[in-house]
């Protein structure tokens, strides 16, 4: 039983992390159903009308990656993408209703249905003067052109697993990504009116949870359970070509190439837009959100506790606060000084207060995100506070020092940290007893508050 009920708890666990995946399982044939809608689409059926919709025409919107599936078993001629890109777009036109979208893609097709028709009246109606005319075509202002440019596979992989006794799952996860361009050209002058881009990442996952024991004598147990879950790509494309639509739409509404019929809505559109935008200027690869750190410098704020390795066994913390400036050299550098009041001591033969100072090279590992990981090393000096000191032991020593810690920015002028010191004197009179040939060290364990100040313009340019 005890197998049974490890199997139910991977079950679950399982089932906690995806339920809508297991439990929408294909047991049976689907009828045909009418196409998947996004986020997007339902944007761009609520976008405000225009006062006159704007005649396109979209010749082809391409594939221009020139990529085929990836395979592990061979090659493949099975392209990466769609190639039906011109009629997502031409969708995207009619949902948004800011265009009327002109046949183009097959012209041909149309002029020769055009050129039988007027042959089927010359021939059949010939001598008739009241025939009617074949209707003009439409020419269109605005040509639409541009393609799907890339498609790049495994930007990010990954997984995790574990096994006790048999009993263990994994996942596994993997994520492309598609990039597209899209612009506006006027037809009267050739000028290119505007110009998007977008991208879009493409999800896929899988998990598994198994069990392999032996309940008994020859008697093997063996139970498995799993999904995989894959974003279509088409869908995915179909997002990206209806964001491109929608980005092209506002940005010709902001520079005026086009007008809405209510200005109040296009109001609150464009305000929204431009939050949305500053929002993916500050955002990376792996949409990591950048901040920007435009701070002159920072005061730091520290308190925790101190912890002695010397010539005592008992090593019981004490109190550790202190001060510390921050003056950047560039993004990932910066200059480091401090200075700290704290205690070592041990239970019943040393308790003494020590004041240090130090000047150190700092490393930012990621600058631009809120939390941020950091590393410091660099030389300094302290010297006890203690009156009773023996007279031939020193009461000043020279240090080297390293250490890091952890900022999390909450705010642009406030950041949150935890840090931890690891502190070599160049003596063993540190604890004021020498004893053996190792010199004394000390730990600094804390957290604190960087607040910022001024402001750098050398650090406005992302490295």
């Amino acid at each position: 039983m005890k197998y049974l009920s490890r199997i139910a708890a991977g079950g679950c666990i399982l089932l906690s992390i995806s339920c809508g995946t297991y439990f929408n399982q294909p047991i049976d044939f689907t009828e045909a159903r009418h196409g998947e809608i996004s986020p997007v689409t339902e944007r761009l059926r609520a976008l405000p009308p225009p006062k006159e919709p704007i005649v396109v025409g979209v010749y082809n919107f391409r594939d221009l990656t020139g990529q085929y599936k990836a395979s592990e078993v061979g090659s493949t001629f099975s392209t990466a993408v769609t190639q039906g890109a011109t009629a997502i777009l031409i969708e995207a036109l009619e949902d948004s209703k800011w265009f009327t979208a002109i046949e183009r893609e097959n012209i041909g097709n149309l002029l020769n249905e055009r050129n039988i028709i007027r042959s089927t009246r010359q021939e059949y109606q010939a001598g008739n003067e009241n025939q009617p005319q074949v209707p003009p075509l439409l020419y269109a202002g605005v040509l639409l052109e541009g393609g799907i440019i890339s498609y790049d596979y495994n930007i990010i992989t990954g997984g995790m697993g574990a096994r006790y006794f048999g009993v263990g799952g994994s996942t596994q996860y993997r994520q492309d990504r598609i990039t597209i361009y899209l612009r506006a050209v006027s037809t009267s002058s050739g000028k290119i009116l505007k110009n998007v881009y977008v991208s879009k990442t493409i999800l896929s996952q899988a998990v598994d949870a198994n069990l392999y024991r032996y309940v008994n004598f020859q008697r093997l147990l063996e139970a498995e359970v799993g999904f995989t879950r894959n974003e279509p790509v088409q869908l995915a494309v179909k997002e990206a070509i209806e964001k491109a639509v929608e980005n092209l739409i506002i940005e010709g509404i902001e520079e005026e190439l086009w007008e809405p019929e209510d200005e109040t809505l296009a109001e609150g559109l464009l305000d929204n837009y431009m939050v949305e935008e500053a929002s993916a200027d500050l955002s990376r690869l792996y949409n990591r959100n950048y901040v920007e750190r435009n701070a002159s410098g920072y005061l730091g704020i520290n308190s925790g506790v101190s912890i002695l390795s010397g010539d005592y066994s008992e090593k019981p913390p004490g109190y550790m606060a202190g001060l510390e400036f921050d003056f950047p050299l560039s993004s990932f550098f910066s200059i480091r000084s401090s200075a700290e009041f704290f205690s070592l001591r041990n239970n019943n033969s040393f308790n003494e207060n020590f004041i240090g100072a130090g000047v150190d090279l700092k490393y930012n590992v990621l600058p631009f995100d809120k939390l941020n990981p950091y590393l410091y090393a660099g030389p300094g000096y302290i010297f006890s506070m203690a009156s009773d000191a023996p007279a031939d032991i020193s009461t000043g020593f020279f240090k080297a020092h390293y250490g890091g810690g952890l900022e999390y920015l909450v705010s642009p002028g406030i950041g949150l940290k935890i840090f931890g010191e690891h502190n070599f004197v160049f003596s063993d009179e540190l604890d004021f007893r020498v004893n053996g040939k190792r010199d004394d060290h000390y730990f600094l364990i804390g957290a604190g508050v960087n607040i910022y100040f001024g402001n750098n313009r050398n650090n406005q340019t992302k490295n």
